[in-house]
């Protein structure tokens, strides 16, 4: 994130700061602190407080890894050198979002808990952090201005799609997704199962198909799929590709079914008597699943309007 700013009060720095000494988080992780460091800063560039010293690295290696007891464990905080408690917003925000790399700290319900409490006291001057990357699972985190998000993840392209005249609703569900993908899975998880839902009442509504509200999500699929054509041959001109399109529109009933069902066991749907045990890995699948489904359905819904199959209501 580029930024030349100091939104940041100190009084939200010292609370963030509060948090992580009050806890004990160890901020460095399984990492040494140079190690750490050295990831956000050119340590060897950065001067020593000790003469003895050459230059930041060595400073830190002496006094936190060969002595480490001459420091405080917050000395980090009030250093100068990193200019976290009065510099510019990017040095902090850069710290935070280290603190919960997957390199740092493999643990992510600790990911999860720090990501909340930072996110919480950032929220008061327009910040926040989130998963801009993934690697092997893992998020890696950016920061960005709240009011500066652009939808980046996830992108469904709802704006873009002429069929959906008010995306607004399956808007809320893509932001209640990306808002819980890593601090709070089991609610991405239901929004997931609840994007799928409100778009197949959406299609079923504007086409005056007739469904209950007691209609789950594999249910509502299946009016959705009659009403789409979708068990139609693919490509009549080619038996075995039209086989394989089938097949893989009967995995599509299979993907819906097992969504709910993830939401069921993983979300927070049913009032359960002990906390979820969802992690960001399924929460992921979860939207990785009600991306790809959501997408075929709206590219045919759009197909069979476009060919004058379908005539829908505005």
């Amino acid at each position: 994130m580029a930024s030349n700013s100091r939104r940041i009060t100190e009084i939200t720095r010292r609370k963030l700061f509060d948090s992580i000494i009050l806890n004990r988080t160890a901020w460095a992780g399984r990492l040494t602190e140079p190690d750490f460091l050295g990831r956000i800063y050119d340590l060897a560039q950065m001067r020593s407080t000790d003469t003895r010293f050459k230059d930041a690295a060595s400073d830190i290696w002496q006094h936190r890894v060969n002595n480490p007891m001459d420091w405080e464990d917050d000395w980090i905080f009030t250093d100068s050198r990193f200019n976290l408690l009065n510099g510019d917003d990017k040095f902090i925000l850069r710290f935070l979002a280290e603190m919960l790399h997957p390199v740092v700290r493999s643990d992510e319900n600790e990911v999860s808990q720090l990501l909340k409490t930072f996110n919480s006291a950032l929220a008061a001057d327009g910040y926040e952090l989130y998963p801009a990357d993934w690697i092997s699972g893992h998020a890696i985190y950016g920061s960005r201005r709240r009011d500066a998000f652009h939808g980046a993840l996830p992108n469904l392209r709802l704006q873009d799609r002429a069929v959906l005249t008010d995306p607004a609703v399956l808007e809320e569900h893509l932001g209640r997704i990306r808002d819980g993908l890593v601090s709070d899975p089991a609610a991405a998880i239901s929004s997931c199962k609840n994007l799928l839902e409100s778009l197949f009442r959406i299609i079923l509504d504007r086409s005056q198909v007739e469904y209950t509200t007691k209609d789950d999500v594999p249910q509502l699929y299946r009016k959705v799929a009659t009403l789409l054509d979708l068990e139609a041959a693919a490509v009549p001109e080619n038996a075995n590709a039209s086989r394989t399109s089938q097949q893989i529109l009967r995995t599509l009933v299979t993907t819906v079914n097992s969504l709910a069902e993830l939401r069921n066991q993983l979300g927070i749907g049913h009032g359960q008597s002990t906390r979820s045990q969802a992690l960001a890995r399924h929460a992921r699948l979860a939207l990785n699943t009600t991306v790809a489904v959501a997408e075929f359905i709206l590219d045919t819904w759009q197909s069979r309007v476009d060919a004058g199959r379908l005539v829908v209501l505005d």
